[in-house]
């Protein structure tokens, strides 16, 4: 029944006006900023490992690391699989183009979530909450700060980590055959461990471990290219083709195409979701914008390299099943693209949904050679690689959400004593553990319902945020293209805004004050 009740939500939430209208979003604010996300691809690299550091903050490196941890997972994976399964190979070009113009959304509430960041125990913090409050202000300020917070503890917290866990209790017992009980115990070890060390803790492992095991992972893409070099037009051919109803085979679900494209896009790259802000405004750094343009190069990261190398490795393989959406008198999904890639099920039935198995057999036969043919119980390289890469994947981007929603429970209980503070910080840590640990014993689609509940009721709220506060956003990135070509590079570039120009930028404001009294002294 409660499964039923959210995949009802879920197709309410995620319907037509939100996916248009996150591309939309992104298209026009790509149009405002003269489309920043392209014209600024080499600063961004620049700023990337050239980020301040200080006791309150953490570096631009590590900032992106720990974006990235929350944005690489599971979806770069079986969310791959799975949009290839119901929109066909098309459904990877609305994946890119959902990063190439969501990539300026991305900027927008990055840069926004440093603007009206603020120093709280110690640390930065911030976030769609904060800069709901401060930007719009007033009463309906306050209750929609209110009303976001709230809902990201629940989505974050509660809903999403799930997804994770699920794909890491399923990978690790179908490659290594480790019970699922005990996947639940190490990973309770693990998390407590981590996340009960704060933020420098959970950056300090996003460092070492995201970059790592992106470039493993891309780096054997590039492999299974150059082992079928010969293939890569036609498989470039097929997804355009695909893409835009051309292709004959799927011209018939173009809508699910786009829908699902949008879908897993945004559940992977995470852009207009408003959960990047929150590792933005973390770092420490003398501009905005600066942030802002290092967190829109992280949807690239996420969407164009991670989630193309395993739809390559899928497709440059042919290890795929794409349904029409209907199913057969039996209850399976009827196929309009059938490679004969299933699971058996214990009842004799045979599963075909897009799932990590089509990652792990395109790995095995693109090392194996022309004449593999796939065994649903056959455990090669593939599956031990993929395993390992959903693990540290995913088990980052639990680490991340642990962040997130801590974050913002700091921001609901800001006005309580530190101690009773501490406690709520605490039981939300609590939560997330169990949260995870319950991800690991249900099944995938449930999952899956949860994780797409949650990040969309956040994408609804924080896009109307966005949209009315995207002035500052602009305004930071004006200024900052200002001082670059003043000053021959925007590394040097220093955010210096008054009340008038950005209201309630407080500790900007705060800062540029005290760096003229400092001067004025001196």
């Amino acid at each position: 029944m409660l499964s039923e009740i959210i995949s009802f939500l879920d197709k309410i939430i995620w319907s037509p006006p939100l996916v248009f209208g996150l591309l939309i979003t992104g298209l026009l604010f790509s149009i405002m900023s003269r489309f920043a996300q392209i014209r600024q691809f080499k600063e961004m690299i620049r700023l990337l490992f050239k980020g301040e550091k200080s006791p309150q903050g953490i570096s631009s490196f590590q900032a992106i690391s720990l974006s990235l941890a929350g944005r690489v997972g599971t979806g770069n994976i079986v969310g791959v699989s799975a949009a290839i399964f119901i929109g066909g190979p098309g459904a990877v070009f609305w994946m890119w183009v959902t990063a190439l113009i969501g990539a300026s959304t991305a900027f927008v509430e990055s840069t926004l979530g440093q603007i009206y960041k603020q120093k709280e125990n110690g640390e930065y913090r911030g976030g769609p909450a904060f800069y709901i409050e401060k930007g719009i202000g007033g009463k309906f300020g306050k209750i929609f700060a209110l009303v976001f917070a709230a809902i990201t503890v629940i989505s974050i917290g509660f809903l999403m980590p799930g997804v994770q866990s699920n794909a890491i209790a399923t990978s690790l017992h179908s490659a290594f055959n480790i019970p699922k009980w005990i996947v639940t115990i190490c990973l309770i070890i693990l998390l407590a461990l981590i996340i009960f060390g704060g933020i420098k803790r959970i950056a300090s492992m996003a460092t070492a471990v995201v970059p790592f095991m992106a470039i493993a992972y891309i780096l054997l893409a590039v492999i299974i290219i150059c082992l079928n070099l010969g293939e890569v037009p036609a498989l470039f051919a097929l997804i355009f083709k695909s893409a835009l109803g051309l292709q004959s085979t799927f011209g018939g679900i173009v809508g699910a195409m786009i829908e699902i494209g949008v879908k897993r896009g945004l559940y992977s790259n995470e852009a207009g979701q408003g959960t990047g802000p929150h590792a933005a405004a973390a770092a420490e750094v003398s501009h905005p914008a600066k942030q802002g343009l290092v967190q829109a190069f992280s949807a690239y990261i996420d969407t164009l390299f991670v989630c193309t190398a395993t739809a390559l490795i899928i497709l440059m393989s042919g290890t795929f099943n794409t349904t029409d959406g209907t199913k057969n008198a039996h209850g399976s999904p009827n196929l309009i693209e059938d490679n004969g890639i299933y699971v058996q099920n214990a009842d004799g039935s045979k599963d075909y949904s897009g799932t990590a198995m089509y990652v792990q057999s395109g790995i095995d036969k693109a090392f194996q050679g022309s004449d593999y043919h796939f065994d649903p119980n056959f455990a090669g390289f593939g599956s031990y690689f993929i395993a390992i890469a959903l693990f540290f994947f995913a088990f980052t981007t639990i680490l991340a959400y642990s962040y997130i929603s801590e974050t913002n429970m700091a921001y609901l209980t800001r006005r309580m004593t530190p101690k009773k503070s501490n406690f709520y910080i605490t039981l939300t840590r609590c939560m997330l553990i169990i949260a995870t640990a319950f991800g690991t014993l249900k099944t995938a689609d449930a999952a899956w319902d949860m994780g797409d509940l949650g990040v969309g009721l956040m994408a609804w709220l924080n896009i109307i945020a966005i949209w009315m506060l995207f002035k500052p956003a602009f305004h930071a990135l004006k200024d900052f293209e200002k001082q670059k070509k003043e000053k021959g590079s925007g590394r040097l570039a220093v955010y210096r805004p008054t009340n008038k120009d950005v209201p309630n930028a407080d500790f900007w404001i705060d800062k540029a004050k005290n760096e003229q009294n400092f001067y004025k002294h001196k």
